[in-house]
């Protein structure tokens, strides 16, 4: 199992970025890290800096189909960054056309949502996406992780750090399928 983990330069909430990679780990998989750019990414515990981590391929370098799957980790200048990166929104937007399984996490469905990817779509998140997810035809739901098989692929959404557990195993057993 080959699992893109896709984060701009900066802004990652870091453990929702480790904690799903750990994931991906002890399942016998093998996450890479994608970004925009090359050279490392700025992780943040909430506000502050936290640790940076070594991208893996830059979008540019990165196929959809060198991956099983795909998780989008939150923070708030993370998924706003990907959104306004053309290369990044069709990387995600590729999965979907593919078939294949994508996990987002509180506000990463910022990137779903630029992809055009969540109308007719049952989704959770942080909860002040709520607006910007029904406003681009999604339906919100507020539960600590939501499965939605309705679409080309299975989409895994989770709502923040503290719903991880959940989201880790869930996504894991999804991506395994």
């Amino acid at each position: 199992m080959q699992v893109a983990f896709l984060v701009a330069p900066e802004g990652i909430e870091q453990v929702e970025l480790t904690e799903p990679w750990q994931a991906v780990i002890d399942a016998g998989g093998t996450p890479k890290l994608v970004s925009t750019e090359s050279g490392r990414v700025q992780a943040f515990n909430h506000l502050d800096k936290a640790d940076t981590f070594p991208v893996d391929r830059t979008v540019d370098q990165a196929q959809v189909g060198d991956f099983d799957g795909l998780v989008l980790p939150g923070g708030v200048a993370n998924p706003d960054a990907l959104r306004m990166d053309e290369k990044a929104v069709a990387f995600v937007r590729g999965f979907f056309d593919a078939g294949k399984p994508v996990a987002a996490i509180c506000h990463a469905p910022w990137t779903l949502i630029e992809a055009d990817v969540v109308r007719d779509r049952t989704l959770t998140s942080w909860p002040s996406l709520r607006t910007d997810i029904r406003n681009a035809g999604g339906n919100w739901v507020d539960e600590q992780v939501k499965v939605c098989t309705g679409g080309p692929n299975t989409l895994i959404t989770s709502r923040k750090p503290d719903d991880l557990k959940a989201f880790c195993e869930t996504f894991v057993a999804e991506f395994q399928r």
